[in-house]
């Protein structure tokens, strides 16, 4: 399992980085990215540190862990200059947090974000033909998720991807060590979203390119 999109109580989650990376190695992560919630208040606080201990871990463990952050709730007009900001304090992984089913996110969210430069547009619930065809234009990754409430529209972010041909990754979200997923759990969800068997393998491949590139970041 490879999963790109995690919490720490950095923000809201409940564990440690080192705890959380822990507990995702036993259930067989071989790659895992610290996205903690930012916006203007707290990105120059919070990068420093994960940063840090992402080296460490990584040495530790053995696997990639990647120092991100989830740009949340962020007004649509400053989600470039945050995704700047963010990749140059050391954010190896950019999410931004999509316009869920369940949350009040912004309207024109989605579309500022897939403009940006950005990895992945984490649970961007209904997206129409326009953001399909950005997302494919700039090879920005729509996100699968595992969450409850935020997977509500996984069925409909893959008939999109059949229809437009950008591509997918999927991820937990997860906030404490129950969130985690086996990859065999992770391709069932796939499967249950409509994804066909013969395409799964090109939704992990996916998040390997992410870890890939960001591993290239200086």
């Amino acid at each position: 399992m490879i999963d790109l999109h995690t919490h720490t109580f950095f923000s809201d989650g409940q564990l440690l980085p080192s705890e959380l990376v822990r507990r995702a190695i036993v259930v067989g992560y071989r790659a895992i990215a610290l996205t903690d919630h930012g916006d203007h208040s707290n990105i120059p606080s919070i990068l420093p540190g994960i940063v840090a201990v992402c080296k460490k871990l990584s040495i530790a463990h053995g696997i990639p862990v990647l120092p991100g952050i989830e740009l949340t709730h962020v007004p649509p007009m400053y989600i470039r200059e945050l995704a700047v900001e963010a990749r140059g304090l050391g954010a190896k992984i950019i999410v931004v947090h999509g316009e869920t089913l369940v949350e009040p996110v912004m309207e024109g969210t989605n579309l500022a974000a897939l403009s940006a430069p950005i990895d992945i547009l984490a649970h961007p619930g209904l997206i129409g033909e326009e953001e399909a065809l950005l997302a494919a234009k700039n090879n920005i990754c729509m996100e699968l998720t595992t969450r409850k409430g935020h997977s509500l529209s996984n069925g409909h972010i893959v008939k999109m991807a059949v229809q437009y041909h950008f591509p997918l990754v999927l991820n937990t979200d997860s906030h404490e060590s129950s969130n985690l997923t086996t990859r065999a759990m992770a391709v069932k969800i796939a499967r249950g979203a409509g994804m066909h068997e013969e395409d799964i393998p090109a939704l992990f491949k996916n998040s390997e390119i992410l870890v890939k590139k960001a591993l290239e970041y200086r």
